[in-house]
């Protein structure tokens, strides 16, 4: 008999137990003693056993309440896509009764996070996706997800001492080494570049592109150390002409600068400049293959793009913590994202969905 047509009852009746003993050892139960346990364990052992996992799962009718807490953003995000894939993977599994509720704060605003968080709190959810806001904000959600006994998985920014189930994401501090190894690949005669951001109250928008960016000025310090790089800092939600005029001024005075670098997901604010202005003798690098950033990549005004699977981030988030809980698997507990360099002549083949 081979291993996948074994059944519970054969497995009692080598054991010399009922199947409803088999079960409880199987999904480690209480009220069985040590000598049936042992037995059991032996007959699955000999046996070459292996439960249909998915079977169980389906039989023990049980639904499944899961989250996700993610920034709030606008059509055509990187979040979107993140959003995206974790519905893909709720949609994959319905027949299981699992369900996803998204819950969104924003950024800067940090009570946005902790009423978010109290909300997930007292609707006891089965698991949840947490893309950070700052350590301490989410050390004291997560430290509250451990004492009521709810696995996490973090997105995005790696905090391991906050133990998650596992974790999705670049290797930020590599992304940014190797943003500046590409660039420079291109600018090694420059002897300055713009290094695009986007903060607020001086802080960038997450721990990820922290991390980018000390990965970067290490490459540029390690290989490029006479190379200044002059920061020019473009205000969150601003209007065109808002971004216009701080481009304009910044081009006008450093005529000179012919490279720019940005390590979030918005080199379509300069791309789209360049386009609108007609300056054709500036290239950029930016991160992720949002709709935005598609388009200027394909006219020319973004040479490159650094890309991390968003979609699949979402979608393997939420499949992990299907398998974890639904299924009690076990799962790799650090997943780190391809880092991938994206230009106009193979952007097309990259597709967002690749699950």
């Amino acid at each position: 008999m081979t291993a996948d047509k074994i059944r519970i009852k054969d497995v009692a009746k080598l054991a010399g137990v009922s199947v409803g003993t088999v079960d409880r050892v199987l999904h480690n139960r209480p009220n069985v003693s040590e000598e049936a346990r042992t037995k059991v364990e032996k007959a699955i052992k000999e046996m070459d056993y292996r439960p249909n996992v998915y079977a169980s799962a389906l039989a023990y009718n049980k639904t499944y309440n899961f989250y996700c807490i993610i920034p709030k953003h606008i059509s055509e995000a990187y979040w979107e896509e993140i959003e995206e894939g974790a519905m893909s993977a709720r949609d994959k599994r319905r027949d299981f009764h699992v369900s996803l509720k998204m819950m969104y704060y924003r950024r800067f605003e940090t009570n946005t996070f902790i009423d978010v968080t109290n909300t997930c709190l007292n609707e006891h959810p089965d698991g949840v996706i947490i893309v950070p806001s700052t350590l301490e904000l989410t050390r004291n959600f997560t430290d509250k997800l451990h004492e009521m006994g709810i696995p996490f998985i973090l997105l995005d920014s790696y905090m391991p001492d906050l133990k998650p189930l596992s974790f999705f994401g670049q290797d930020s501090f590599c992304s940014g080494y190797f943003a500046g190894r590409m660039l420079m690949m291109v600018a090694y005669k420059e002897t300055e570049i713009m290094l695009m951001k986007q903060m607020h109250n001086g802080n960038v928008a997450s721990k990820q592109q922290e991390n980018r960016e000390t990965g970067f000025k290490h490459y540029m310090r390690d290989h490029f150390p006479n190379v200044k790089i002059t920061e020019l800092n473009l205000p969150l939600e601003e209007s065109r002409k808002k971004y216009d005029t701080l481009l304009n001024d910044f081009f006008e005075t450093h005529p000179h600068v012919h490279h720019c670098i940005t390590l979030c997901s918005k080199a379509h604010l300069v791309g789209e400049y360049l386009l609108r202005s007609n300056r054709r003798n500036v290239q950029i690098m930016g991160y992720d293959m949002v709709k935005k950033n598609a388009i200027c990549l394909k006219q020319g005004s973004i040479s490159f793009l650094i890309a991390q699977h968003a979609y699949m981030q979402g979608y393997c988030c939420m499949e992990t913590l299907f398998e974890a809980i639904v299924l009690k698997k076990k799962v790799v507990p650090v997943n780190y994202m391809p880092i991938e360099l994206l230009t106009k002549e193979n952007i097309e083949f990259y597709r967002r969905t690749q699950l």
